[in-house]
């Protein structure tokens, strides 16, 4: 469900008509996230780090609004949930895009991680399935590598206005301290970067918790 933003009253409508007009209306910024205690926390419960963090990434990503908004035919859409399309890597280096649909309980969550990961190891091509809205961020891991920056391949062509989302290498350093680059990428036409400060400080709080 999505409900239509009253542009003609948004404190915002100015940028969002100047910022739109932009082949290239995406803007990002990459930060190091501590995650020691995350990654303590996600053990104890046997869980999947990956899961583990990339739930807490979807509360973070339903709690700023404007992580929230999406654009169809010109208007600004709020939607009430954001679900994640994440990159699932296979045994023979390719990977398909999946479909993770968030649940606040972190062990619904974790179960519905796991099935949609077995579902994307076991089938081959790159969609393996339809999808029909665009109230999901584009995330992925990128395990291989501590970048301290990270670009992705657009179509200006298409209309796109979900966040991209990724995560680097783990390092861990000589005081046991962990830390992981995060990569956010968000269309300017849509927030500023404020929000992205929003989002990346309640990211970080709940990878503290």
């Amino acid at each position: 469900m999505r409900t239509l933003l009253d542009t003609e009253n948004w404190s915002r409508k100015e940028h969002f008509h100047f910022f739109k007009q932009f082949e290239e209306p995406f803007f990002g910024a990459t930060v190091e996230i501590d995650c020691t205690k995350a990654y303590t926390t996600a053990k104890a419960l046997k869980a999947s780090f990956f899961s583990y963090y990339l739930h807490n990434t979807l509360i973070a990503v339903n709690a700023i609004e404007s992580f929230r908004y999406r654009i169809s035919d010109n208007n600004i859409y709020v939607c009430d949930q954001v679900n994640a399309s994440a990159t699932i890597g296979r045994e023979d280096g390719t990977f398909g895009f999946s479909l993770i649909e968030y649940n606040s309980d972190f062990s619904v969550f974790a179960t519905n991680t796991s099935n949609e990961i077995e579902r994307i190891q076991t089938t081959t091509g790159l969609f393996t399935r339809s999808f029909d809205d665009d109230n999901v961020i584009h995330f992925s891991a990128i395990p291989w590598l501590d970048f301290t920056s990270l670009s992705h391949a657009r179509s200006y062509t298409f209309p796109d206005s979900c966040p991209k989302i990724s995560f680097g290498k783990m390092k861990i350093a000589d005081n046991g301290k962990k830390t992981m680059a995060m990569s956010v990428h968000v269309h300017h036409g849509l927030m500023d970067g404020f929000h992205l400060g929003q989002f990346v400080d309640c990211f970080q709080e709940l990878m503290n918790q």
